[in-house]
């Protein structure tokens, strides 16, 4: 098992550097052009309410719609994913606004990925202050993820990290960002960001708007556990905008009773979903973002999904 100081370093620097589309396939020399027609199956992982906020469990394919910006698509697939694997990736802030309440967080962030997790998952640790930190890869051993969650530490002075210059600071873009292009990018299925946070950001390498492009891009869903301390505050809009935008959630957390009802929420959320499939109708190849919207036949119903994808790109 890795020391502390085999901990992985996962920097903007070279995050950066990664970048999003794969690289294109050669064509061997003296082949004809070969023309082809592919359209791509647009996989959505749905979770619905009712008003009381209960989870609806007994939908149907036929209690579904779909519209991508704004034009009606049959629903080619549908699914009660209870079993489907899932990636999950583990992050805890670890700048000074959370120095009072680690303990908590850490305590309750292990009871999460011991309830959460079941045979064919996989899950990651990353902290987050001035520098991004990997702190357990993708695996499938609980007792590695509840070392790394216990490994995380509070960093309030200069830390000499690549990301901030000043010696304070809260990569929380970052952290979201490395997250999904270098580690989530690769992987398959129902992929999803659970982070303890107040949101706050100060010195992160990329914008808002590109934490969230890294999450749609890599289909991967962002659930944030907005805690915080009272003299510090919380952004509880920009928590919002990145759990909406990617089909997540946000619970404000208040107490250490809160934070552990909260990761049941999650937990229960997680293995409560449907899949919808869809070929969508428009066939371009313009690498353009386009809106999808997800509602029941039943609009007391609350339906989280992703707002949108990237088209496919010549």
């Amino acid at each position: 098992m890795p020391s502390m100081m085999q901990i992985v370093k996962l920097t903007v620097a070279w995050a950066l550097l990664a970048g999003i589309a794969s690289p294109g396939i050669a064509q061997e020399p003296g082949q004809e052009p070969v023309i082809k027609q592919q359209v791509t199956l647009i996989n959505l992982f749905v979770t619905v309410r009712d008003k009381s906020k209960h989870i609806m469990t007994e939908m149907k394919q036929e209690d579904f719609q779909i519209n991508e910006d704004g034009q009606p698509q049959k629903v080619a697939f549908f699914s009660k994913e209870v079993t489907l694997p899932i990636t999950l990736g583990l992050l805890i802030d670890t700048s000074g606004s959370e120095q009072n309440r680690l303990g908590a967080e850490q305590e309750a962030a292990s009871r999460f990925v011991t309830r959460v997790l079941r045979k064919g998952d996989e899950a990651m640790v990353i902290s987050f202050d001035t520098d991004v930190d990997l702190l357990a890869d993708f695996t499938d051993s609980q007792a590695q993820l509840d070392r790394a969650i216990r490994k995380a530490r509070v960093n309030v002075g200069f830390s000499g990290g690549p990301i901030s210059n000043s010696g304070r600071g809260t990569a929380f873009y970052d952290g979201i960002y490395v997250a999904c292009n270098e580690k989530l990018s690769s992987e398959a299925g129902r992929k999803a960001l659970v982070i303890i946070t107040d949101a706050n950001d100060e010195g992160s390498k990329v914008r808002l708007e590109e934490a969230i492009e890294a999450a749609q891009r890599t289909d991967t869903v962002i659930h944030i556990l907005l805690v915080h301390d009272p003299q510090f505050g919380a952004r509880g809009d920009i928590a919002r905008k990145l759990a909406e935008e990617t089909g997540g959630r946000v619970i404000d957390v208040s107490s250490e009773k809160r934070l552990q009802e909260a990761f049941d929420q999650i937990s229960e959320e997680l293995r409560s979903q449907y899949t919808l499939g869809y070929y969508p109708t428009n066939s371009s190849h313009d690498g353009k973002f386009r809106k999808i919207k997800v509602d029941t036949t039943n609009k007391d119903l609350k339906v989280l999904a992703r707002k949108g994808y990237y088209g496919p790109k010549e």
